[in-house]
């Protein structure tokens, strides 16, 4: 049996859930991450987007790029998940936004060609220098 896993932003108005297995953990590292979370790092996870479902409240949507569209709450501006066509069923979950991100561990580095250059986290990770999506 799958697991199940559940977040949500910071005011509680948006919640989602999904299932299956924590896979494809990458702190990201670009700048486009940077600037829509506030934060100088990201870190994604990826499930399948049949796996994925809103729990509560709808979040609102912006075109980060031609092919990424990322969702966020409305009212506290927590970035929840992003969809890129590159990838078209599947979707990328923050993990910070987990109710346990303590469970969800990076697997490695993507964007590190962004990277800023005082960021030493995780140094054992394989990295890649943008992102290869399978």
């Amino acid at each position: 049996m799958p697991n199940t896993y559940e977040g949500g932003c910071q005011c509680e108005a948006v919640r989602y859930q999904f299932t299956g297995v924590l896979r494809d953990i990458a702190h990201c590292h670009c700048a486009t991450c940077r600037r829509t979370t506030g934060g100088i790092v990201t870190t994604w996870l990826t499930t399948q987007r049949a796996d994925f479902r809103w729990l509560k409240g709808k979040p609102k949507l912006y075109a980060s790029s031609a092919t990424c569209s990322r969702y966020f709450c409305g009212d506290c501006g927590a970035q929840l998940a992003l969809f890129t066509t590159l990838s078209p069923d599947s979707l990328d979950i923050t993990v910070a936004t987990l109710d346990h991100p303590e469970q969800a561990t990076a697997d490695r580095h993507i964007w590190v060609q962004s990277r800023l250059p005082w960021i030493h986290l995780d140094p054992h990770l394989p990295e890649e220098q943008q992102e290869r999506i399978e």
